[in-house]
């Protein structure tokens, strides 16, 4: 696997993780007047909306507040959905979905993470015996 394809999984593992919290988030807010459902956004398409908006660090090696390192570029942002359909007569999380994406983005966590646990087991075993088969 090319280090493009690496380096891809590895970002969308870091999306998935984020989705998934922020599924977690509105499944506890889920009785909280007034909450606003969020959801998670590829970022390049909000780029052509808002631009950069990155926030910039002192030193390449502090994090972001997104525990990506400075200056990585994220492909994926946290958007409020302001959807005025309440659900639940308290504010727009509707359980049906959340669970619906929590169950998709559950696959594809496991898809990405075995898929990437293949490449570095192969890798580490052409390190092991030489590259020989």
């Amino acid at each position: 696997m090319p280090k493009f394809e690496t380096k891809s999984l590895e970002n969308f593992l870091s999306y998935l993780t984020v989705k998934n919290h922020t599924i977690a988030n509105n499944l506890a807010n889920m009785g909280t007047v007034n909450y606003k459902r969020e959801d998670v956004k590829f970022k390049d398409v909000l780029d052509s909306e808002i631009g950069d908006g990155a926030i910039r660090t002192s030193n390449s090696r502090h994090l972001d507040f997104d525990g990506t390192a400075a200056g990585e570029k994220k492909s994926w942002e946290i958007v409020q959905d302001d959807h005025s359909d309440y659900f639940s007569g308290k504010n727009n999380v509707d359980i049906d979905r959340e669970m619906a994406d929590l169950a998709q983005n559950t696959i594809k966590y496991k898809f990405a993470t075995k898929k990437v646990g293949k490449y570095y087991r192969n890798l580490q075993e052409v390190i092991k015996n030489g590259g020989a088969h």
